[in-house]
Parts: C-alpha cells; structure tokens; sequence
C-alpha cells in the first residue's frame, strides 16, 4: 500500500468520527510493531496539511524483559522529526514472575495503559492515538461473542473523564495485509514482540478463526466489519 492510501484511508475516519479538532496533542502509542509505526507515520503526515492544526509524539513502554532496543524507533521517529519518550517499567515481571498469571494479557494491558496515560499527560497530550486496524474490530468483536457472550468492539473514539484523555484509532479502516504492505513498501523498523506470550493467546486463535472464515466465505471479514459500524454498539459515536 502506498502512502496516498494510507492517508486517504486515514484521514476518512478521522473525519468520519471527529478524532481530530484544532490544537490537538496527539501520542501515539508505540509498540514498535508494525501497526503503531504506520499510525505514526500517517498522522506525522497528515498533520502537514490537515485543515485542523494538531502535533504529534510517539511514547513506548518498555515492559521490562530486558531484550528491547529502542534504537531503530529512535532513530525512525527522528526521521519523521517526532519527539519520542519510553516509560521503563517492570510489568513483564510483575505480570509473568510475581503473578504468574494463566492469562496476562489483560493485566499486562492495564498496567501498560496505566503507565502510558501517566506519560502521556506528563507530556501535555490530550489524546492517545492506537493502532488497531480493521483486522483488531473484527478480532475483538468475536472474542467478545466468543468469551463474553456479547456483540462488542471498542469504539474509534472513546474519552475517559478520569484522565481527561480521550483515546483514537484512526487505523480502523485500515486492514492488516494493507499495514504489512505498506511496511514493507517503505522498509518500516518493525520490531519484534518481546512477549513471550506472542502468538498464543485468545486473539491468536480469533486471528485464525477469522482468517479460516475469510478464506471459505470471501467477504466474511467485510461483512462482519459492517455489523461493527452499523450495529448500534453502546459507547460507539454515531455517524
């Protein structure tokens, strides 16, 4: 996928659901994988000519395992001429040693969201912008239905009052074989998950699910995308 695409898909759901308004500071966070470093790239780019003037930063947080070298990201971001932070945290070990938990991943987010949002206001942000693409709707609606019994997708725009942050995911129009070419286009830093859960979680197995679905009834992943938008989801700005 080529840029032109990137930020025409982008700038479509930021105008769709009002992500963007004047004055805005904007974090991106950072994982160092290939969704966040193309959301980084597209808003840096759209904020050259966007009619509402925002700015952009990128924060990461290092979980602590011990084996991630931000110096790729650095050096990406001081390319793109963006100002870049990493929060130094020990949740790896909190979550996989002291815990020990069957199922981390939802600790692990909690605690990363808590140590980005701290940041991210040290930084003077008023909003944290994710990467999840088309793919990640899908995926977690059918988590939801598959292990909550509910029809659920988090919404593209969500404000939280406690943090007085409101949270973007601009890439949601975006689909993930889209992400991987654009990448791989334009020789993007990926860097790969430190997790050591990665690849065998609940959301691997949807992955798959979901990509066996689209593979014997083409169209599938649209379809379902379609439900999302259209399905009056409780938090889900109408549009």
């Amino acid at each position: 996928m080529k840029l032109q695409k990137l930020l025409s898909l982008v700038r479509q759901a930021v105008q769709n659901y009002e992500m963007i308004q004047t004055g805005d500071r904007i974090a991106v966070g950072v994982s160092g994988g290939k969704d966040s470093l193309t959301l980084l790239t597209a808003l840096k780019e759209l904020s050259k000519f966007y009619p509402r003037s925002f700015e952009v930063c990128a924060v990461s947080v290092d979980l602590g395992f011990g084996n991630t070298d931000y110096t790729e990201i650095r050096r990406f971001c001081e390319k793109l001429q963006v100002e870049f932070s990493v929060v130094s945290t020990q949740i790896g070990r909190i979550v996989m040693e002291e815990r020990k938990e069957k199922n981390p991943c939802a600790l692990c987010a909690k605690l990363r969201k808590g140590a980005l949002v701290n940041c991210v206001q040290g930084l003077s942000c008023n909003k944290i912008a994710y990467g999840h693409h088309k793919d990640d709707f899908v995926e977690t609606m059918l988590l939801s239905l598959l292990f909550q019994g509910q029809f659920y997708a988090f919404p593209p725009v969500t404000w939280f009052e406690d943090t007085r942050l409101t949270v973007l995911r601009p890439l949601m129009l975006v689909e993930e074989a889209q992400v991987k070419g654009f990448c791989s286009r334009y020789r993007i830093p990926v860097m790969k998950s430190a997790c050591p859960v990665d690849g065998r979680t609940k959301r691997a197995y949807v992955k798959g699910l979901l990509a066996q679905m689209q593979r014997e009834h083409p169209g599938a992943k649209e379809r379902l995308f379609h439900a999302i938008v259209t399905g009056n989801i409780p938090d889900w700005p109408r549009v």
